[in-house]
């Protein structure tokens, strides 16, 4: 595997059905609603032939480091509820595959997600900041899990006023807030620096 290739396997665990889990995941046009901390904008370019195969949808997307990436999702799989598979182009190519199990009273969803970094801003990072990207598709995907179980906590709601009352998703992290967060990490580094060099010191002065 390259420097630019990326395999992630992601399981989520939320209370449902499979049918439920599938039929909020399957919609590539709702993500921007019910998953925006990462889905900024969901353009149908074609639509769903009969099988429900061939939806193409242009995305922009993103996590929560300073850039976003723009690629068109194809549904190339479809075995509802328990399974379907989409082939991405653009700024990333590859496949992800959602596996949906029913256990209980709950789903074990798992996303077996292969792709190659296409964006030039992507390749040049990667030889370096490769832990760094891999935590920001880590983040985005715990911020989807914690969506859908709003998501289907809306959806079940029996009344509008217990709709209202189910706190909206996690929003799209801003640049101000990666600005803190790379901050906190500049700062922390230093500190482990300045902690690790005193260690050294002492042990030099009673060697």
């Amino acid at each position: 595997m390259s420097v630019n290739d990326y395999h992630f396997v992601t399981r989520w665990r939320v209370q449902g059905t499979t049918g439920e889990v599938a039929d909020v995941l399957r919609n590539p046009l709702d993500l921007v609603r019910w998953w925006p901390a990462v889905y900024l904008a969901a353009d149908e370019i074609e639509p769903p032939n009969d099988r429900g195969l061939a939806q193409r949808v242009r995305l922009h997307t993103k996590g929560w480091l300073p850039y976003t990436l723009r690629w068109d999702l194809t549904v190339v799989e479809s075995r509802y509820p328990e399974r379907f598979a989409i082939e991405a182009s653009g700024d990333f190519v590859g496949r992800g595959v959602w596996t949906l199990e029913q256990d209980g009273a709950y789903v074990n969803a798992t996303y077996d997600w292969r792709i190659r970094a296409e964006k030039p801003l992507l390749q040049r990072l990667a030889p370096v900041m490769r832990p760094v990207l891999e935590a920001n598709h880590r983040w985005a995907m715990s911020q989807g899990e914690e969506s859908l179980k709003l998501e289907l906590l809306r959806r079940r709601a029996a009344t509008p006023d217990a709709r209202r009352a189910v706190p909206p998703p996690p929003g799209p992290i801003t640049y101000a807030a990666v600005g803190l967060l790379a901050g906190a990490a500049v700062i922390g580094g230093g500190l482990a620096y300045l902690i690790l060099r005193t260690r050294r010191n002492r042990r030099r002065e009673n060697g």
